[in-house]
């Protein structure tokens, strides 16, 4: 009998997805627009609580593999379950395909080359990937233990920097609250459009409920506690940077974190702050790679995904959907093969966060109806708690998907609708199927 995985692990699954690249990068693009932005990352922050308790909820209801996609599946049907699960599969290979690359630009400043050499970042990038890949192809239960190690090795030196870079603070750094030349409810909204990107991965806990231990308990707790977790780092660390390093400095760092390292500690502290974001990003790549699998695994198990997908070894790894996978990063990051790091890095991250909302959007909603469609199901105590929340939940999403702007919103839409011709090719082979069984 495999291992399942506990609270611990689970909890480090939910860290280690959302706190990865994000937290590294962020400072520098949030200070465009100023410490304004700091309200952005708590606005941002209290919506994924939000989505969190929806997910927490609908987990103990449907305690199986999938996570938004089993429980739009339940809310919606079919075609919307359909809908989730491709927008969600995109989203999570492309966000592995993000996350390496970011892995690569922390390990240039080692390795100069990978910055000069596309072709030697490209190897390197896509090396990490089939790293990773083979380890989740191993078993599910190794790779929650390489995620629980990284996690508390890249989680403890973020605490330590942030809590020293308190006692550092410059009120005047701060001043700089609204530098964009929008109003302040535009800049606020367009710093939670770019915090948002940190925290897909809040419902990582949700999507390998197959192997969990107690799945109706673990998930919750792992969901709601690995949310806050990522939320204190996220709000106190962009505190602590902006206030140490000047607001002008902070713009053109294309290393927010090391150079506030290295403010606070001198040259090898930039270094230190560099391996640990290299740690940072592995831990979430092998955590990316883990859930990106299991999407797909759980569409091909009700037939709404081809049957390839469906093969799951003896240890518990869905091993051809992981694979499939990897293949579209690896064309994916060569497709991107003639652009530097972080214009690589900014492409991906926007399909990846535009294909999330979507799961988002329409799971906050799938709350409401299947305590229509299951009214046995609904605790009357909790209904109008619970209703709130998912509507909150809602209104969160939606606004972060307003303040992404037209053109963002505009190939949102294109993603979404590039899945019907899709399902209806599958739903004409499960036609031609049956016609052809029964003679």
């Amino acid at each position: 009998m495999h291992k399942k995985l506990g609270f611990w692990v689970l909890t480090s699954l939910v860290v280690g997805n959302m706190v990865g690249s994000g937290v590294f990068l962020l400072p520098a693009s949030l200070a465009q627009y100023g410490s304004i932005t700091i309200f952005s990352w708590i606005a941002t922050a209290i919506g994924a609580v939000f989505l969190a308790l929806v997910f927490a909820t609908l987990s103990k209801l449907f305690p199986r593999t999938g996570g938004p996609y089993v429980y739009c599946k339940e809310g919606f049907g079919d075609f919307i379950g359909f809908q989730v699960a491709y927008n969600f599969w995109i989203c999570k290979w492309a966000g592995s395909a993000a996350i390496a690359t970011a892995l690569t630009g922390y390990l240039s400043a080692f390795f100069p080359i990978l910055e000069e050499n596309n072709v030697a970042a490209f190897f390197l990038t896509a090396g990490m990937v089939w790293f990773f890949s083979l380890v989740n192809i191993v078993g599910i239960h190794l790779a929650g233990g390489f995620q629980l190690t990284l996690t508390i090795l890249k989680y403890i030196p973020l605490i330590l920097a942030t809590v020293i870079g308190l006692f550092y603070i410059d009120l005047e750094n701060l001043s700089y609250f609204n530098v964009s030349g929008k109003s302040n409810f535009s800049a606020l909204s367009s710093g939670a459009m770019l915090t948002l990107w940190a925290f897909l991965g809040l419902e990582s806990a949700s999507i390998p409920a197959d192997d969990v231990v107690n799945p109706e308990k673990t998930i919750p707790r792992a969901t709601i506690i690995g949310t806050l977790l990522a939320a204190v780092v996220y709000i106190f660390s962009t505190v602590s940077i902006m206030g140490v390093v000047p607001m002008p400095e902070l713009r053109e760092s294309a290393a927010p974190f090391a150079d506030f390292a290295g403010k606070l500690f001198g040259p090898w502290g930039m270094y230190a702050m560099g391996g640990v974001a290299v740690i940072s990003c592995a831990g979430a790549l092998n955590g990316w790679i883990l859930v990106q699998g299991q999407i797909p695994f759980a569409a091909a198990r009700d037939k709404l995904f081809p049957k390839v997908f469906g093969k799951m070894t003896e240890k518990r790894s869905p091993v051809n959907a992981i694979i499939i996978s990897s293949v579209l990063i690896t064309f994916l990051l060569m497709f991107n093969l003639h652009k530097n790091l972080v214009d690589q890095f900014t492409i991906i991250i926007s399909l990846a966060t535009l294909a999330g909302i979507i799961a988002f959007l329409y799971t906050s909603v799938a709350e409401f109806v299947i305590y229509i469609k299951y009214p046995e199901k609904m605790q009357r105590k909790k209904v109008v708690k619970t209703l709130t929340v998912s509507g909150l939940a809602f209104i969160y999403t939606f606004w972060a998907t307003a303040s992404a702007g037209q053109e963002v919103v505009f190939y949102g839409s294109l993603l979404l609708f590039s899945s019907i011709p899709i399902y209806g090719w599958m739903q004409w082979q499960k036609y031609r199927k049956s016609v052809l069984k029964n003679g």
